[in-house]
């Protein structure tokens, strides 16, 4: 199956990464990207915002690392910031203002804030350098003919005698679209597969913010740039909607404000409430962003809508798949958007690798025609292995979203992570993690995770349950009650909520 012509639709960090694969398995590939050239620095980002720092864990790394580029492996080791856990910001009753450390992962494990922009440069540059690989920026996918395999491309920014763009058309053997969630190779694809699809917008905007890095001679380092501490994610719960800061290399923050569409509405028709806004819900914001800032960041920067979809299959034949964002959208709050779509290119490329490698057991042994037969076996079952994954983190990321904007306030939260968290420690034969340690740490499948950490629940809501009725705690708790009474100890749930802050 080598030496076949792979057309690339997106020319993102996981159509960067699909292209790296087929290339260095000697195919020739063609990658076409709807914006300029991504390295350029007048190119429109992602979204239409300054920066977009993102959250890369084990999954997203692990998908670089069997791309066999240690240069790329290099620049992510280099140009990432660990983040050890959250920091939860809030004010207690006395007003005085608190930071709360959450770590992540009871073993010390990390995910890395990255810089997509960079990223992305470099995984151009490395295909920049390979000789089977072609470039083709401005160009729009306009139609696609996935039976006959031809697809037609608006060619932007080019004069022509009649005024309009020229199209043109060429042919494959095989198209990657990943060309984010409005993606046009999905579109295409729903004329020849009976797809089920599924768009939700969740009644959730959000608009970024920046948190500027100090400046000045007495600075020592690079850490000493940070106003806050640059190894979490922080996190101003609000109940029902939250802000959220992301580390930089250059000491600054990407921050982010998710709130719903009234409460936007209500700002929007005042901007200079937003201070007061942030002071009531936020505390603490206003000492690191400027109040001015505050207001100017709202009104200049675009107030953009989170999306979620679910499709089925992702593929037609052997000619066509879809990957990422174009296959599984979701809401940033796991951190998985970009690690599940790099994982998509290593899944999916595990897989025709293992039918390429398939004995041909026909006769007449039809050469090409056999390897798009083996590829369209590998298609489908790709398909039916990373729905089910797909699907469950889209409801792992919407989920999680209550998690960081309210649950992290929650005493029985923290109970349940402590107690995942002692017995993954100290009875480690048993296998128990969190689920946030399953998603970020390891490669099992996302719905394997989801099983498990069902499981699990169930198991500690029977042990709570028996413990509660067991004659032994019923007496212990009646004694402590009798003894409460009479000194005036420490309530019960008071020990608890202690406990559970650790």
């Amino acid at each position: 199956m080598t030496g076949q012509k792979y057309v690339v639709v997106g020319a993102g960090p996981v159509g960067s990464l699909a292209a790296l694969y087929a290339a260095k398995r000697g195919h020739d590939v063609e990658i076409y990207e709807l914006r300029g050239d991504l390295r350029d620095p007048s190119t429109t980002p992602l979204n239409f915002t300054k920066s977009i720092n993102l959250a890369l864990s084990e999954r997203g790394i692990n998908a670089m690392r069997h791309a066999d580029q240690q240069g790329l492996l290099d620049h992510v080791v280099s140009a990432t910031i660990p983040m050890r856990g959250r920091m939860i910001h809030g004010k207690r009753p006395s007003g005085e203002l608190y930071e709360e450390p959450q770590d992540y992962d009871i073993h010390g494990r990390t995910i890395f804030a990255v810089d997509r922009a960079g990223l992305n440069t470099r995984l151009l540059d490395i295909l920049g350098a390979m000789p089977n690989v072609k470039f083709f920026f401005n160009y729009k996918l306009t139609g696609a003919d996935f039976k006959r395999r031809k697809a037609w491309f608006e060619v932007r920014n080019q004069n022509s005698p009649s005024g309009r763009p020229e199209e043109i058309e060429i042919s494959f053997d095989f198209m990657m679209g990943a060309d984010g969630a409005h993606s046009a190779v999905r579109y295409h694809l729903m004329k020849f597969t009976r797809m089920n699809y599924q768009q939700e917008y969740v009644d959730t905007l959000w608009c970024e913010f920046q948190i500027k890095p100090k400046e000045g001679n007495e600075l020592h380092d690079q850490k000493s740039k940070f106003r806050i501490s640059p190894n979490h994610l922080h996190i101003w719960p609000g109940k029902q909607f939250m802000f959220i800061a992301i580390p930089s290399e250059d000491g600054s923050f990407t921050c982010t404000l998710f709130l719903p569409g009234a409460e936007f509405a209500n700002l929007e028709a005042d901007p200079s409430k937003l201070p007061t806004f942030f002071d009531q819900h936020f505390p603490g914001v206003t000492s690191l962003i400027e109040p001015s800032e505050l207001i100017s960041s709202f009104e200049e920067n675009p107030h953009l809508p989170l999306i979620s979809i679910k499709c089925q299959p992702y593929h037609y034949s052997s000619s066509v798949v879809i990957l990422g964002d174009a296959a599984h959208a979701m809401v940033p709050f796991y951190g998985q958007g970009m690690n599940a779509g790099l994982e998509d290119v290593r899944i999916l490329f595990s897989i025709l690798d293992k039918h390429a490698a398939a004995e041909n057991n026909n006769p007449d042994d039809p050469g090409s025609d056999d390897a798009e037969y083996q590829r369209g076996m590998a298609l489908a079952e790709y398909s039916a292995l990373r729905v089910a994954d797909a699907h469950a983190i889209n409801d792992l990321a919407l989920q999680n979203y209550v998690e960081m904007r309210a649950s992290v306030l929650s005493p029985t939260y923290r109970l349940r992570k402590f107690l995942e968290e002692f017995m993954s420690v100290h009875l480690p034969s048993l296998g128990w993690q969190t689920k946030y340690s399953r998603v970020s740490f390891g490669n099992e499948r996302y719905s394997e995770v989801v099983a498990k950490s069902n499981h699990q629940g169930k198991v500690l809501l029977r042990g709570l349950i028996a413990m509660l009725c067991s004659p032994v705690l019923v007496g212990g708790l009646g004694l402590y009650l009798t003894q409460r009474r009479g000194s005036g100890s420490v309530p019960l749930l008071d020990v608890i909520r202690n406990l559970t802050r650790r």
